[in-house]
């Protein structure tokens, strides 16, 4: 493959699939039609350049997987679908990168006989994945916020920079309800909420799609709910927690926030692997909820139908079967949608119809895309300054940028407990110890740079800067005086350096513990892809340490920066906890701030934070068998639960007063009002939480359950009206006949601070029919925050 500093396309004739005032269907129709059976299944693979067939690789078999450096002229002689991580496979400086992508759009385009340019698609989840871009905090800091509008403009940003370096299509958000958070891909979820997850991952996907990239929705479905939280082991589940927890974030995402494309998961439900699961690929994505766009696998999926789930002898025969089922694109490059599968069609094993169907879809959206237009043209905007000449840098982490991760920090942050010890005195003498003390890495998630590529490339510097919390909190309090002790690492169990950490605390007003998880990689971690736990006791001696420093008599801080909540019961007597997980590049500068009070912390819990490190799987949304009882000895109650936040000012609710049942229709609706006033002498905000408790029901249902929220700012003194406007299909779920109905009888509306702290209760009586609603159903509660009458 050559690089040209100014790769261009010319275009000799303008054929109808060209022309960009004819309807998509009819240029698609056109083209599909001039293409050759190699050249239609040529769109429906991927190709990884920079992915080495070496053991060392990220994944595991990925030296297996990947075959050794493709004769690049011959795999593009037909065309490719697929260009896979140009930017976030090595450390890359952005603009070389995007002049090397530009050079080979330029030769994918100029080898077909139609000149067809691919799609690139990229990592996104915290961020544009690659060197030197801005790292964002992980999503279940996003859900900690319960802020979307704020989520959808960080993610606009970052697909303005995807988009502006010739990359279409961003692998994000991950839409799993977290079930059993002993799993490593908690830190990559929003929460354990289907209601949060589904409203916060919509937002994101509207920034992603307004920037003009494609959403890919993933992991559809059931990835979170695997047996004992195992990456990638079998899912046990029935059709009703499958409908009514699991896919509303889905559906949300496709129908309200518009996002054109969808991975499947690896796992398999009740023994069908979901990558070959026409039920759920065609039947509900397609059929039921009208989606358009394209699937695409998750990388490797359509092989481990032959190697892992057993569905097929061959890898041509796993290709069938996830053809037909739906899938329409194998990532990361070709393995079994390749000669196998093209084989197959001409021998009449595999419908041409099948390829037909996926290619007619690859095409549609390339042609929304711009790539089939005749005035394409391989340089993308970066490279493109005012008089057309290339431009020399290209800056992925602006101050713009990095105001939104630090925005998003901050309010993500959540001061679980607080007996006065926070804020930390300006002089305070502060011990600050803990293996994340002074380091990066609990500030950054699994599919960051940091952690998921430079590990393997330690001669690069990161190419952005991320300030530790001690050089944060120097820079926040440069009046105290700081003693810092690293006193164990992550993981392992060396407690030498306990000791000294107890010293320094034992000498010290205050003594900040800085404790919590590595992402990694498949066991490279303690957090993050292939890297889940047996429980949740703090990992390594942390635990030891925190045992040590308390039994000091001095108040001991503990700052948890992690990808999943940890038991805290154990720990009794610490003066204040913060919780942060993962919170990125300015994450470091946000703790510290609510450490010294500069920032009033307003984040709340996405996840339930356990008192017992084995009481699990245990998520609040439990029916009342599931919660504490006599009948068992096992307590899953949480010592947080989900919601739960506190704030350095005070806030006053006055809710509805309500002397009977409001009754309205299955069909119809009410408004909510309550007034949240700040009580306190400095600006904060509070997030009203509304839940929906159904007492009696058809089937058992959760005690209660998240159907609206509104995150509230108010200056000291001043006051909001929020208003929650209720509609009954808000109420809806699967019931006996295994489709989702409204029913009619009492409910209760939940005013409330967390998921166990319900301030006010409205009842509400629906009356009338018992109703079937389907995908067109209100999945919303309108909220609207207004100045108090």
């Amino acid at each position: 493959m050559s690089e040209s500093s100014e790769p261009t396309v010319t275009v000799a004739v303008r054929e109808p699939w060209q022309d960009h005032s004819l309807p998509a269907e009819k240029r698609v129709a056109d083209l599909l039609g001039r293409l050759t059976l190699e050249e239609k299944v040529a769109q429906l693979v991927g190709v990884w350049i920079g992915a080495h067939a070496t053991p060392d690789d990220l994944a595991p078999q990925q030296h297996e997987m990947v075959k050794a450096a493709p004769n690049w002229q011959e795999l593009i002689r037909d065309g490719i679908g697929q260009v896979t991580r140009p930017f976030g496979t090595a450390p890359v400086d952005p603009a070389l990168g995007a002049r090397a992508l530009a050079a080979m759009q330029a030769e994918i385009v100029a080898a077909g006989r139609h000149g067809i340019p691919a799609v690139a698609h990229e990592e996104c989840l915290t961020g544009l994945m690659t060197w030197g871009a801005t790292v964002y905090p992980t999503p279940l800091a996003w859900g900690a916020t319960f802020h979307p509008e704020l989520v959808e403009r960080m993610a606009a940003r970052v697909g303005a920079d995807m988009r502006a370096l010739g990359v279409h299509q961003g692998l994000a958000p991950v839409l799993d309800v977290v079930r059993d958070p002993r799993w490593g891909r908690t830190e990559e979820s929003i929460g354990e909420d289907p209601y949060l997850v589904a409203t916060v991952g919509t937002g994101y996907v509207r920034g992603l799609e307004s920037a003009g990239v494609v959403a890919t929705l993933k992991h559809f479905v059931g990835y979170s709910a695997s047996r004992a939280a195992r990456n990638h082991g079998p899912v046990e589940m029935g059709p009703r927690e499958l409908a009514d927890v699991l896919l509303p974030p889905f559906e949300m995402a496709v129908r309200e926030g518009g996002a054109r494309s969808v991975m499947p998961a690896y796992t398999e439900i009740d023994g069908v692997p979901t990558s070959a699961d026409p039920l759920l690929l065609t039947g509900l994505l397609r059929d039921a909820w009208g989606f358009t766009g394209t699937v695409v696998s998750d990388y490797f999926a359509i092989s481990f139908l032959q190697m892992h789930h057993g569905l097929a002898e061959t890898g041509t025969g796993a290709a069938a079967l996830a053809l037909g089922a739906g899938m329409d694109v194998e990532l990361p490059a070709a393995r079994d949608y390749g000669a196998g599968l093209i084989a197959a069609v001409r021998a009449g094993d595999v419908p041409e119809s099948d390829v037909d169907r996926a290619a007619a879809r690859v095409l549609r959206q390339k042609c929304e895309l711009g790539l089939l237009d005749p005035d394409w043209q391989p340089v993308p905007p970066v490279l493109a300054g005012a008089d057309g000449d290339p431009a020399g840098t290209v800056d992925l982490d602006p101050p713009r940028s990095r105001a939104i991760a630090r925005q998003l920090a901050e309010e993500s942050v959540v001061l679980l407990a607080n007996d006065g010890a926070l804020p930390l005195r300006s002089d305070a003498r502060i011990a600050l110890v803990g293996p994340l003390a002074d380091s990066i890495t609990g500030l950054v998630g699994c599919y960051t740079f940091p952690s998921h590529v430079a590990p393997q490339h330690p001669e690069m510097p990161l190419g952005i800067e991320i300030p530790t919390p001690l050089a944060a909190l120097a820079a926040e309090l440069p009046g105290a005086t700081l003693r810092h002790v690293p006193g164990c690492a992550v993981d392992g169990d060396d407690t030498s350096g306990i000791t000294e950490a107890v010293a320094a605390a034992a000498g010290a007003d205050v003594c900040v513990a800085v404790l919590g998880d590595r992402a990694g990689l498949f066991g490279r971690g303690t957090s993050g892809e292939g890297c889940d736990a047996e429980d949740l006791a703090l990992p390594g001696v942390q635990a030891q340490l925190l045992d040590a420093l308390l039994a000091t008599g001095k108040p001991v801080v503990a700052v948890l920066l992690t990808g999943r909540p940890y038991a805290l019961g154990r720990f009794r007597g610490l003066a204040a906890v913060v919780q942060a997980f993962f919170p990125g590049e300015e994450g470091a500068g946000a703790v510290a701030g609510v450490l010294s009070g500069r920032v009033c912390p307003s984040g709340r819990l996405p996840v339930s934070v356990p008192h017992r490190p084995g009481a699990q799987p245990a998520t609040y949304l439990n029916t009342a068998l599931g919660q504490g009882s006599a009948m068992t000895t096992v307590d899953p109650t949480p010592l947080y639960p989900f919601g739960h936040g506190l704030s350095y000012t005070t806030f006053a609710w006055e809710g509805p007063k309500v002397d009977s049942p409001i009754e309205i229709p299955t069909d119809g609706e009410v408004t909510v009002t309550l007034t949240v006033r700040n009580t306190g002498d400095r600006a904060g905000a509070d997030v009203v939480q509304l839940y929906l408790h159904d007492p009696v029901a058809q089937v058992a249902r959760p005690v209660v359950r998240l159907i609206g929220y509104a995150r509230v700012p108010l200056p000291p003194g001043e006051s909001r009206d929020v208003d929650f406007r209720f509609s009954a299909d808000l109420s809806a779920f699967t019931g006996r006949s295994g489709r989702r109905v409204v029913e009619p009888g009492a409910l209760e509306l939940r005013l409330s601070a967390s998921s166990a702290d319900h301030r006010y209760t409205v009842p509400v009586v629906l009356v009338g029919p018992e109703r079937e609603v389907d995908h067109e159903r209100q999945l919303t509660t309108e909220v609207t925050v207004r100045a108090s009458a």
